[in-house]
């Protein structure tokens, strides 16, 4: 079988790679002239003209995504080396939060939640209540249910330095308009599936080598094919049931006509780029089936993520990655000192999940920020990235289009019908499963 796929992100490298293990002529078409997709590297000039590579927005993972640890593995990553594992911890720059320790669940989240710093016993007896009655429920809730609804029974405190920074890092959704029940299954796999299964995992490297980049070199290893800079224009049904693929660089096929013509495409692009083909599809008489899905990966809302990287000679926080008190006027949620993780010194990323403004206001509100909570007032601007449509708005009850579109075209990516938030995990895992579609 010849096989087209159409994007070279984490979750079209995931289906390339599957697509291969079975066998299978695998094309790529990435309209970037990169692979990574949504997270990717990025050049960027250091205030004394030294290159660096940063990403499109800071990431992180978790010890519970193991399809990205074994897809990493695959194709030549050591996660041990790539990736600082750390206990989970929502430390804030006063000592104050949250930390577990090393040990196996629940007996981490038990001391961790019985050790918090600066929780009364009331926010820690509420905790333990309410993660007890969660886990008795089996982690279900009503699906119209946000998180705020279903941490309400919680006090402030444990909203402000628990709930909301886990909800808008996992879900870059504010805790009002989550949902409540995507936000349990991430509690679930994360606190309950193992040893290990809450750990932090920090990138030490960008983020186009934790993996999108070393899959390219295997899938080429394995007989594959990715062709950058080029969007797929529309797909053109073909007898026997195959399709070509027209591309925009010219009103012809991407290749020649022998090797243009596939039995099946997986669609790996952004949900708007899949909508656009998929009702182009539709318009063909004898396919309208398709439209319903093109509606509905069309109506999905999407939050943006903001990352200002700011440096300053001899900075160094006291942790690799440290919880920040989110308001109006201080945004980010999040800071990691990249010194710490890829030997960048003296540069930091502020991660503002969720983010709603003009750049340059919340870059100048995120350096006010730095030396409100963190006492640094001399850290220069070096980059601003902000990545307008960076996850879909995961709201209560939301509908997302599956996998299967038609017979030989099917879709994958971190939108797609699925249990989990969109996260690097949810995108591998569609891509995976996405080659055992017919």
């Amino acid at each position: 079988m010849k096989i087209a796929i159409v994007g070279a992100g984490w979750a079209g490298m995931a289906a390339a790679i599957a697509h291969a293990q079975a066998g299978r002529q695998v094309t790529v078409f990435e309209a970037a002239r990169t692979v990574g997709g949504r997270a990717r590297a990025v050049p960027a000039v250091q205030p004394d003209d030294t290159p660096i590579t940063l990403d499109n927005g800071q990431h992180i993972l978790i010890g519970a995504y193991t399809e990205s640890l074994r897809l990493m593995r695959l194709v030549g990553v050591n996660p041990d080396t790539a990736l600082l594992r750390l206990p989970l911890t929502l430390q804030f720059p006063d000592g104050q939060g949250l930390q577990l320790p090393d040990l196996p669940p629940p007996l981490d989240a038990l001391l961790g939640i019985v050790h918090a710093k600066g929780w009364s016993w009331r926010d820690k007896l509420a905790l333990l209540r309410n993660a007890t009655a969660w886990q008795l429920r089996g982690f279900r809730c009503e699906p119209t249910t946000s998180v705020a609804e279903l941490c309400a029974p919680l006090t402030p405190r444990l909203m402000a330095e628990f709930i909301d920074p886990l909800c808008v890092s996992a879900l870059n959704t504010p805790a009002r308009e989550a949902s409540g029940q995507v936000f349990l299954r991430v509690l679930q796999d994360s606190l309950f599936s193992g040893r290990g299964g809450s750990n932090l995992l920090l990138p030490r490297a960008d983020l186009g080598a934790l993996f999108p980049e070393p899959a390219a070199r295997w899938l080429g290893h394995h007989g594959g094919t990715i062709v950058t800079g080029q969007r797929v224009q529309r797909l053109q049904p073909q007898p026997g049931g195959r399709w070509q693929v027209v591309c925009a660089s010219s009103n012809t096929s991407a290749a020649n006509s022998s090797p243009d013509v596939f039995d099946h495409i997986t669609l790996a692009c952004p949900s708007w780029e899949a909508s656009r083909l998929v009702a182009g599809v539709a318009s063909i008489a004898g396919l309208a089936s398709a439209s319903p899905w093109s509606t509905q990966a069309s109506a999905l809302r999407f939050e943006a993520i903001t990352t200002v990287y700011a440096s300053a000679p001899g900075v160094r926080l006291p942790l690799p990655m440290l919880a920040l008190r989110n308001t109006a006027e201080h945004p980010a949620q999040f800071v990691f000192d990249r010194g710490q993780l890829d030997g960048t010194h003296g540069l930091l990323a502020f991660v503002v999940s969720a983010s709603d403004g003009d750049r340059l206001q919340i870059e100048q509100q995120v350096l006010q920020q730095a030396a409100t909570q963190l006492g640094i007032s001399t850290l220069q601007p070096l980059q601003t990235v902000v990545e307008k449509r960076a996850t879909f708005a995961c709201t209560p009850g939301l509908q997302r289009p599956g996998m299967q579109v038609l017979p030989g075209l099917t879709a994958c990516g971190d939108y797609v019908d699925g249990p989990y938030p969109a996260t690097l995990e949810g995108a591998v895992l569609s891509g995976t499963a996405v080659a055992t579609l017919p």
